[in-house]
């Protein structure tokens, strides 16, 4: 009789154990892809100043595997608001394709410089001084060049990323 009620609280124990494994098991987090395809990071290590008068930093991108592009555009949001300038037509940037590859990388420092050179123009054409709230997104490369918020939504590889920037080189007349 010992024996069996021995048994018996073995067999209660090891169905617990197997009991507390699949509760493990299921409380393990789903490690798949959420969000956009790519998730982007300004690199604080590039930021080294731009003669043009504005300095983006350097762009790093991390891509969901299963969704990698080998091109993209870098879109710029800008605000303005309280120049000396009326509010201007466009509140945005899109830059040309660029090559990108793999699931980690950083987008090009020419391309970048090339973007702070024509956002310095942007701003200089407003009167711009001091503080800049940007944000930059990656875009599909077949969207336009005066794409429409809503083609930026639906064509747009990755969510806003804000930053403040200054803008040191006013136009002269300003």
């Amino acid at each position: 009789m010992k024996k069996i009620v021995v048994l018996a609280f073995a067999g209660l124990a090891f169905l617990a154990g197997c009991n507390n494994q699949a509760n493990k098991a299921a409380s393990v987090p789903d490690t798949k892809w959420k969000g956009e395809p790519y998730r982007l990071a300004f690199d604080s290590a590039s930021t080294k100043v731009n003669p043009e008068g504005v300095t983006i930093p350097g762009i790093k991108y991390t891509a969901n595997p299963e969704a990698v592009e080998k091109r993209a555009i870098l879109v710029v949001h800008f605000d303005i608001t309280g120049t000396s300038k009326s509010t201007p037509n466009t509140n945005q940037m899109v830059m040309a394709p660029v090559d990108i590859s793999g699931t980690e990388g950083a987008l090009p420092v020419d391309y970048m410089q090339i973007a702070n050179k024509d956002l310095s123009k942007f701003l200089g054409a407003y009167c711009v001084k001091g503080k800049v709230k940007i944000s930059v997104a990656l875009a599909l490369s077949s969207i336009t060049q005066q794409a429409t918020d809503a083609e930026l939504n639906e064509k747009r590889l990755s969510d806003w990323l804000p930053i403040e920037v200054e803008f040191k080189k006013p136009r002269p007349g300003c």
